[in-house]
């Protein structure tokens, strides 16, 4: 797999859960934003989960968080959060953040995790798991 090095490479790796289709369009380089309620503190490389699949499908780095955004500038941006300017509206969330993701990966051969119960945003990935991803990145 080719790709621009993290410079997160040796961090522990956590994984987000991310639904379909939005997850995809990340792994596709289409979407660079990916849109939360609540601001995140986490700058590092991340494993990707597909919701309810199971598997850990890819990773990338989050790299920022900005907001709360207004509606102008969320519209202004709605590509990157892989919509249309037209979709790209508040209210979905009290407040509304870009979580910024860089050189995202698709990773060759998903690899399965155990989710914990209760897990809906973040998952604390087991060192076997975090393994099997990381020597599908060469690493």
């Amino acid at each position: 797999m080719s790709g621009p090095e993290s410079p997160y490479m040796n961090e522990p790796l956590r994984a987000l859960l991310i639904r379909r289709p939005w997850i995809d369009m990340i792994l596709d380089g289409q979407k660079t934003w990916e849109i939360r309620g609540a601001r995140t503190s986490v700058r590092s490389r991340i494993g990707l989960i597909a919701s309810r699949s199971g598997t850990v499908v890819g990773v990338c780095d989050l790299v920022d968080c900005i907001g709360p955004l207004n509606a102008e500038e969320f519209r202004k941006n709605a590509k990157k959060a892989g919509m249309h300017p037209s979709e790209a509206t508040l209210g979905h969330y009290r407040q509304t953040y870009a979580w910024i993701v860089r050189n995202a990966r698709r990773l060759e051969q998903p690899v399965p995790y155990q989710h914990p119960p209760g897990a809906i945003i973040w998952v604390k990935l087991d060192p076997a798991v975090e393994r099997k991803v990381r020597k599908q990145l060469g690493a």
